[in-house]
C-alpha cells in the first residue's frame, strides 16, 4: 500500500505530516511513500531530501490523493480536499470532529475512514501517538520566546555598571504540557515563574522545575480537578470566582502571563479579566495559548497581536507549532509513524483497522461508510491523582503523649542493645588466657558499632547514601595503620598492609565521589 502526504493549503501552515526519517520508518513497515512537491519546503525538507529517502515525488495534489491508500496530513482537510479522497482510503490528520460534523458526515458516506489525531485517547499506551501533546510542548515553548520578543526586559535580572535589571515575573496559568513547557522555557531564562492549576497533583511537577505554584486558600483546590481523559475538569462557580480573586491580586506584579487553559471540543474558560488586564504595567504582555477557541482573556483577537490603551500587548497567535515548522513537523510526522504500526501488525504494508483496539477505535471518526464519532469511553482511564486525606490535627496533650511513647520505645531498643554488648563483652573477656590490650581495643570496637549503628538508624532514608560515603571516607584513618605496618620485615603482614591500603582509598576516593555525585543531584544546573 502506498502513504502520500499532500501540501498544507491552509494560509501560512509550514508543517508537514511526513520527513525523510519518517518516511524510512514507513518504508521498514512495507509502505511506498509518496509526497506532493513542494509539500515539506517551508519545514526545510526540499524535494531532494524526500527523494533521497526513496520517497516519490508527484507534482499535484490531484495525482496524490488518486495514488495513495493512505493520506497523512497537519490541517483538518477542506471540502474540496475531502472530494477527492475515495471509498476505501483513510485519512489521517487533525480533525476536530465536533467542529466539523458536516466533513465527518461526508467522508462517512464516501466510504473514507478518517482517523482523527485530536481524537488520540489519552492513556499511557498511547502517548507515543499523542499529537496534541507534541503540539502543545512546542506552543508553550514557543509561547515564551513570543513573549520576549514582545518584552522590553531581560528575564533575568542583572546588576551592572549602568544598573540594576530586576528579574521578569511570568505567570503561567494552566499547567498541563504547554504549561509544563512554558514554564521550564521561562525558568530556565532566568525569570521569577508562578503557576496556577486546578489539580492538586500538579503543584509538585511545578515546584521540581524551579516554579512556584500559586495555592488558593480555599476547601475545593484541595479536591481532584483531572477528568478522566487527562485534562482539568470544569471548576465550581465558587472555586471560579475564588480564582478570579487571586488572578486580580496577582496582574498588578505580572510582566508576562501565559494562559493555557483548554479543554478539547469546548469552549475556552474567561480566566485574565479585562479588569486584570487595565490592572497590569504598561509593557506587560499576555500570550493567549486558547485563542482558537475564544482565549482565556476576552480581549485576545485571534491570530492578532494588540496593543490596550494602557500599554499590555496581548498575543492570540494560534500557529506556535507552524512557527517552529521543522521541530513539528519531526515531532508529528513520529506521532504518525507510530500510529501506522499500530495499524500495521504484520509489518506488510498493509492496513489492519482493528475497532477492538482502544487508541484505534477512540481516534477513528469514520469508517466503513459510518460515522463514529463519539468514541464509547477507554477500557483504561487516565489515571488522576487521588485525593490527599485530610490529616487530623493533634492536639499538644496528643503531640507530646506520642512523642513520649517514642522515646520510651527508643529508650529500651537502646537500653536492650547495651546488655547485649555487655554480655558480649563478658563472654568475651572470661576466655582464659585472653590478652587484657585485646579486650581494650574489642571493648572500643563494641561501642563504635554501636554509636555507629545509632547514628545511622536515625537518619533519613534519602541520606543514607551520602552519609556512608562520607563516613567510610573519615572511616579510612585506618589507612595510617597500614602505612606503618607495610614496612615491616614480614611479608604477610606487608601484603597485608598493601591491601589495607588499597581499600581505604577505595574507600576515600570513592565516598567522596559518591557524595559528590549525590549532592549533584540536588542542583540546579
Amino acid at each position: 500500500m502506498k502513504i502520500g502526504t499532500p501540501k498544507e493549503v491552509m494560509k501560512g501552515e509550514a508543517r508537514v505530516a511526513m520527513t525523510p526519517d519518517s518516511a524510512r520508518q514507513l518504508q521498514k513497515l512495507g509502505y511506498d511513500c509518496i509526497i506532493e512537491s513542494g509539500a515539506g519546503d517551508a519545514a526545510g525538507y526540499n524535494d531532494d531530501t524526500y527523494k533521497e529517502a526513496g520517497v516519490k515525488i508527484v507534482k499535484t495534489a490531484a495525482a496524490l490523493w488518486k495514488e495513495a491508500d493512505v493520506v497523512a496530513k497537519v490541517r483538518p482537510p477542506t471540502e474540496a480536499e475531502l472530494k477527492k479522497s475515495r471509498e476505501g482510503q483513510l485519512l489521517i490528520s487533525f480533525f476536530w470532529p465536533a467542529q466539523n460534523e458536516k466533513l465527518m458526515k461526508q467522508a462517512a458516506d464516501q466510504g473514507t475512514s478518517v482517523i482523527a489525531m485530536d481524537m488520540v485517547p489519552r492513556i499511557s499506551r498511547a502517548q507515543k501517538m499523542d499529537a496534541l501533546s507534541s503540539m502543545a510542548n512546542i506552543a508553550g515553548y514557543r509561547a515564551v520566546i513570543e513573549a520576549g520578543n514582545n518584552f522590553g526586559r531581560f528575564f533575568t535580572g542583572q546588576i551592572t555598571a549602568a544598573g540594576k535589571v530586576p528579574p521578569a515575573k511570568v505567570l503561567v496559568v494552566g499547567a498541563g504540557v504547554a504549561g509544563l513547557a512554558a514554564i521550564g522555557t521561562s525558568t530556565s531564562l532566568g525569570a521569577i515563574t508562578y503557576a496556577f492549576d486546578v489539580r492538586p497533583e500538579v503543584a509538585e511537577q511545578v515546584e521540581s522545575m524551579g516554579a512556584e505554584f500559586v495555592f488558593l486558600d480555599f476547601e475545593e483546590e484541595q479536591q481532584d480537578g483531572s477528568a478522566s481523559g487527562g485534562y482539568a475538569s470544569v471548576s465550581s462557580p465558587e472555586f471560579t470566582a475564588a480564582q478570579l480573586a487571586k488572578f486580580r491580586e496577582l496582574a498588578p506584579e505580572m510582566d508576562i502571563v501565559i494562559t493555557t487553559a483548554l479543554i478539547p471540543n469546548r469552549e475556552a474558560p474567561e480566566l485574565w479579566t479585562k479588569d486584570m488586564v487595565e490592572s497590569m504595567k504598561p509593557g506587560s504582555v499576555i500570550v493567549d495559548l486558547a485563542a482558537e477557541k475564544g482565549g482565556n482573556c476576552k480581549m485576545t483577537v485571534m491570530d492578532e497581536k494588540i496593543v490596550t490603551d494602557n500599554g499590555v500587548t496581548i498575543i492570540g497567535y494560534t500557529d506556535f507549532p507552524s512557527r517552529m515548522a521543522t521541530q513539528s513537523s519531526n515531532l508529528y510526522a513520529t506521532n504518525i509513524r507510530h500510529l501506522m504500526t499500530d495499524l500495521t501488525p504484520e509489518k506488510d504494508g498493509t492496513v489492519v483497522h482493528n475497532m477492538e483496539d482502544d487508541v484505534i477505535r477512540g481516534a477513528t471518526i469514520a469508517h466503513a461508510k459510518e460515522v463514529t464519532f463519539p468514541p464509547p469511553p477507554p477500557k483504561v482511564q487516565a489515571i488522576a491523582a487521588k485525593p490527599k486525606e485530610k490529616v487530623k490535627e493533634l492536639t499538644p496533650e496528643e503531640r507530646r503523649a506520642q512523642e513520649l511513647a517514642a522515646f520510651k520505645g527508643q529508650t529500651k531498643q537502646q537500653v536492650t542493645l547495651l546488655a547485649v554488648g555487655a554480655a558480649l563483652v563478658l563472654g568475651v573477656g572470661l576466655i582464659p588466657g585472653m590478652p587484657a590490650s585485646f579486650m581494650q581495643h574489642f571493648i572500643v570496637f563494641v561501642l563504635s558499632v554501636f554509636i555507629g549503628f545509632q547514628v545511622i538508624w536515625n537518619v533519613a532514608h534519602s541520606l543514607h547514601t551520602p552519609l556512608m560515603a562520607v563516613t567510610n571516607a573519615i572511616s579510612s584513618i585506618i589507612i595510617l595503620g597500614a602505612l606503618i605496618q607495610i614496612g615491616s620485615t614480614s611479608l604477610l603482614i606487608t601484603l597485608l598492609g598493601a591491601l589495607g591500603i588499597f581499600m581505604a582509598a577505595v574507600n576515600i576516593f570513592g565516598g567522596f565521589l559518591v557524595t559528590r555525585r549525590m549532592l549533584a543531584m540536588f542542583q540546579k544546573s
